[in-house]
């Protein structure tokens, strides 16, 4: 970018900067010192051609003026920070008509290592499933606080009460990561719950994923047979003295309410066995036990880069009396809880049952939670009235029996790490909102510190195909970038030394352990599941625009793709093994979900192609064009032995078609016969879906790059099943695990499995087909970013309008600002209005004819790409995709 910048005397008076940030989130205290990057939002007259960065408080500076018209993940300059230190950020930016004012300030506080850590990893004797300890200390500050942060972990899960107070603000905190290899440490401003004078901290301290029940096999201990906890509160007070209160062997140690705590199995809970007080000041704890030192391995504590799990959601929930038992039924299938305001007798025992869906006589379907009790169980302190809310577990859950107590009172807590919603969608159909909020509900109940495959039964595992099908949609429902790489630095410590990548991130399956044909398979390296190591990445890239994913998993995408190589062989094509295939395919025997229509061969080597494709991006941004130009040509070379070796016949199937013209695996001359056997088979199957987990986001791009928009509608707008319609017809309000989970006359799918020891699987809450909704905000609504300039810096507005649906509006936003668009079909003439942030570019792909005429804020178009501003765009006579009639809903039957 060749240009000069004006001297700083010359100011644009019509330029501001603003909502500057890091890459984390913008609440997250103690984030690591090193490798930040910045990016803000800016609105002027004329386009950004340089930028300047200064920095106060741990060090000062200027940078010099930057040529640029970068504003996503711009590295920070002044070094790294020191542990513990505040820096704060200020930008401006230069156009052609001069220098705005410096933006406000944004202050980065960085968190501390376990070197500088006095505390020590403290618990005391116990075995899974005893009940929850209780840890406490009572400290005096000389004088009233003036700023205070509490840095704590654990291994299980804790919380953190100062003066009787909850401060973390989250739920099961840290969350779950490798845990052999990495702990995350979390820092708390909590400064106004301490006063000068005596002061007590507390700590519940329970076995989560760490050390509880995890996986169909009932496994405990998987990472450890102790749990701990590490706590440490630095206060600054007003006379200026120091105070540190650290966990070590001056801590006293007990147990409570709570005897009992298991994320699948829910909480037992003793009122009558709470110690009234021991979290605040004044409390006698001489009875209590001295805590014990932990042996675990500090060095692995590293500051976490994503928020925890939060309340995303409180709702009154209505209370129905049925005889001895009341009835609850939240109208939506979160993952969650219970707050309950029960009357009862001291002693009465109080059970809450949950459950997805209901039987077809009103009562719960807990069948499919296989071993998972799901239940919370209450023993009541007192007569009267009592607040029972559970702590350290979570249900996935929309309907609840409660019996031993009246309930006066309920309330709905929805948790998820999914807290930022970041796009909105409406269109003129409203089964599609529906859809679209059945995805997002789904997401937030699944990304529940990681992303889970469902929240309700004996699993809950980190699955990576469902991840990579989901990661696009994921990123525009909700802010996760973080969340991302938080779990992506996961997949890279959990790959084996070869390079593969698990099935499950954290890997809990770390033997030959799933059961298919008659045997026990390896879960590393399974295609589609595997290449979330690219994929994921390059999704989030896409997205947010930073190229700070790539950087980070460039090693671990380069280590999978040479794992894919070796396992190729001279052959150059991988050997036919078990793999998970297009995973549920609905044409599948029911209890063998991996035996789809298309070759696992075929897919599990068209997955390497993609995978050697996306890497030779990767490289050719962040890494070495050389090894880019050669991971390309490993792409090619595979692409083209699949073809010849399994491609005419995978393209009879939905999915084989749909991946051959999606991964480039078809030759260019074949692509346009392809493209219309799919639609052909789309039509004479009116819009039903053929597809599984990995077939399914790429089966509606498939036919709209093809040219074929009437066959995309025909299947999203098909009502009877399997359809994505059809769940929506029938009443639910997040996506399921299998298309005919539900049937039409009510029945549920006993999900029976063929593999000797799992006794079903099906779950009313799994994303995997939602990633639907990345192909609805691209052309119903019709805005999209583009890899060539990621994080919508350029847009692409392709609207593909239909008869039944003659309006849309959607919003993102984006890092540079609010991407909208709100359009509306009027006897075949198309108005948009669009709003493209400062900083990026729109591009119209509209539907035009030779009859159309185009004009764009009254005047004729002369060019495709418009610049950051409100537009208004018409187009007339456009072309309006005519949906063939779909067959009636099934479930109206």
């Amino acid at each position: 970018m060749s240009t000069t910048l004006p001297s700083f005397d010359q100011t644009d008076a019509s330029a501001h900067v603003h909502a500057l940030r890091t890459q984390y989130p913008d609440d997250l205290i103690g984030v690591p010192g090193h490798g930040l990057r910045l990016s803000w939002r800016a609105e002027a007259d004329a386009p950004q051609l340089g930028f300047q960065v200064r920095w106060t408080g741990d060090a000062d500076g200027e940078s010099e003026p930057i040529v640029s018209d970068a504003a996503i993940g711009v590295a920070a300059p002044g070094g790294d920070l020191a542990p513990g230190a505040e820096r704060r950020y200020a930008v401006r930016l230069a156009t052609r008509d001069g220098w705005s004012a410096w933006s406000d300030e944004f202050v980065v506080e960085a968190a501390v290592g376990p070197a500088e850590l006095d505390a020590r990893p403290v618990g005391g004797a116990g075995r899974v499933d005893d009940p929850v300890a209780l840890l406490r200390t009572a400290f005096e500050l000389p004088a009233e606080p003036v700023r205070a942060r509490l840095r704590a972990t654990f291994w299980g899960v804790g919380d953190v009460r100062i003066n009787g107070a909850d401060v973390l603000g989250e739920h099961l905190t840290p969350g779950w990561t490798a845990y052999d290899d990495r702990i995350v440490l979390g820092t708390w401003d909590v400064t106004s719950a301490l006063t000068s004078g005596e002061n007590a901290l507390g700590v519940l301290l329970g076995d989560g994923w760490y050390r509880g029940r995890l996986g169909w096999e009932d496994e405990v201990e998987h990472y450890g047979a102790e749990i701990a906890a590490l706590v440490q509160l630095d206060v600054e007070c007003a006379d200026g003295s120091h105070v540190r209160v650290a966990s070590g062997p001056d801590w006293r140690r007990s147990t409570g309410a709570i005897r009992f705590a298991s994320l699948y199995d829910g909480v037992d809970v003793d009122l009558a066995a709470d110690p009234t007080g021991w979290d605040r000041p004044g409390f006698d704890d001489a009875a209590w036990e001295p805590v014990r030192e932990i042996a675990v391995d500090v060095a692995r504590v590293e500051p976490r880069i994503t928020t925890g799990v939060r309340t995303v959601g409180e709702w009154p929930v209505e209370v129905q009396h049925r005889g001895e038992h009341t009835f609850l039924d939240l109208g939506q299938n979160i993952a969650g809880w219970l707050r309950l305001t029960v009357r009862g007798r001291a002693g009465d025992r109080v059970v809450v049952r949950h459950a997805e869906v209901l039987e077809i006589d009103g009562t719960l379907h807990t069948a499919a939670l296989r071993t998972a009790r799901a239940s919370d169980v209450y023993v009541l302190a007192h007569d009267g009235e009592s607040v029972l809310e559970p702590r350290f577990t979570f249900h996935g859950f929309q309907y609840a029996d409660v019996t031993g107590a009246e309930v006066v009172s309920a309330m709905a807590v929805a948790i998820s790490s999914a807290d930022r919603p970041r796009s909105s969608f409406e269109c003129a159909d409203p089964r599609l909102g529906l859809l679209h909020s059945n995805v997002a509900w789904s997401q937030r109940d699944n990304f529940v510190s990681l992303p889970t495959d469902c929240p309700q039964r004996d699993e809950r595992l980190g699955w990576t195909g469902d991840a990579q099908a989901f990661a696009p949609t994921a990123s525009t429902l909700f802010d996760v970038e973080s969340f991302w790489m938080s779990w992506l630095r996961d997949v890279e410590l959990d790959q084996d030394a070869d390079g593969a990548v698990a099935a499950v991130v954290p890997n809990i399956l770390t033997r030959d352990e799933f059961p298919a044909d008659g045997g026990a398979h390896s879960v590393m390296g399974r295609a589609g599941w595997a290449d979330a190591a690219t994929i994921v990445p390059w999704a989030v890239y896409e997205s947010y625009g930073s190229e700070e994913v790539l950087v980070r998993q460039l090693d671990s995408m380069r280590r999978y793709v040479d794992s894919l190589e070796r396992r190729a062989g001279e052959r150059g094509l991988l050997p036919t093994e078990f793999q998970f295939g297009d995973w549920l395919d609905p044409d599948a025997p029911g209890d063998q979900p991996w035996k789809a229509k298309v070759s696992s061969d075929y897919v599990a080597n068209a997955f390497f192609s993609r995978s050697a494709r996306l890497l030779a991006d990767a490289e050719r941004l962040v890494g070495d064009p050389a090894r880019g130009d050669a991971a390309a040509q490993l792409a090619e070379r595979v692409a083209r032995a699949t073809w010849a070796e399994w491609g005419e016949a995978a393209v009879d199937t939905q999915t084989g078609a749909a991946i051959a013209l999606e991964f480039e695996i078809a030759p260019a001359a074949e692509r346009e016969r392809i493209g219309e056997s799919l639609a052909r088979n789309v039509r004479a199957e009116h819009g039903r879906i053929a597809t599984g987990f990995l077939g399914t986001p790429l089966v509606l791009f498939a036919l709209v790059h093809s040219g074929h928009v009437e066959e995309a509608y025909l299947m999203l707008l098909r009502q009877a099943p399997p359809s994505w319609l059809y769940q929506v017809e029938m009443g639910a309000t997040t996506v399921w695990e299998r298309w005919d989970a539900i049937g039409p006359d009510g029945s549920i799918h006993s999900g029976e499995m063929a593999t000797g020891d799992s006794s079903g699987m099906i779950s009313f809450n799994h994303y995997a087909y939602g990633a639907v909704v990345d192909w609805i905000y691209r052309y119903v609504a019709g805005i999209a970013p583009t890899p060539e300039r990621p994080g919508y810096r350029r847009i692409v507005v392709s609207p593909r309008p239909t008869a039944s649906i003659p309006w849309a509006r959607a919003s993102v936003e984006s890092r540079l600002g609010t991407v909208a668009i709100d359009w509306k079909l009027t006897d075949g003439d198309l108005a948009i209005d669009l709003e493209v942030p400062y900083g990026a570019e729109a591009v119209l792909d509209l539907p035009v004819t030779d009859a159309s005429e185009v004009t764009v804020d009254g005047e004729a178009l002369v060019s495709d790409r418009l610049g950051p501003g409100r537009h208004r765009i018409a187009a007339t006579a456009v072309r309006v995709a005519e949906v063939p009639s779909v067959e009636p809903s099934a479930a109206a039957g």
